[in-house]
């Protein structure tokens, strides 16, 4: 489950966002959040995700596949290899 976090715990980066950007401080603060909510995501939450929207961009899974395996690696916490059989079994089971 994702772990939400108040903004002021993060009041030094909201106070950077705000000096460095246009952006006021409520949408700094949403920024932040919705940055810490991604990097939450695990690895088996972001397969389905960009399954789901590949899938919705009309890739087909041979092609969905292969390329959620090559983004995997770049991820900020990269998980190990994952076979495309074990990607397949994350999405359907």
């Amino acid at each position: 489950m994702l772990e939400r976090r108040s903004p002021s715990s993060h009041d030094d980066l909201v106070d950077h966002l705000v000096r460095s950007t246009a952006l006021p401080r409520g949408e700094a603060a949403r920024v932040v959040l919705d940055v810490l909510a991604y990097f939450d995501e695990t690895t088996d939450e972001f397969v389905r995700r960009r399954h789901r929207e590949l899938q919705a961009g009309g890739a087909v899974n041979a092609e969905i596949f292969e390329r959620i395996a090559a983004e995997l690696p770049h991820r900020a916490v990269a998980p190990p290899e994952l076979s495309l059989r074990q990607l397949r079994r994350i999405v359907y089971g």
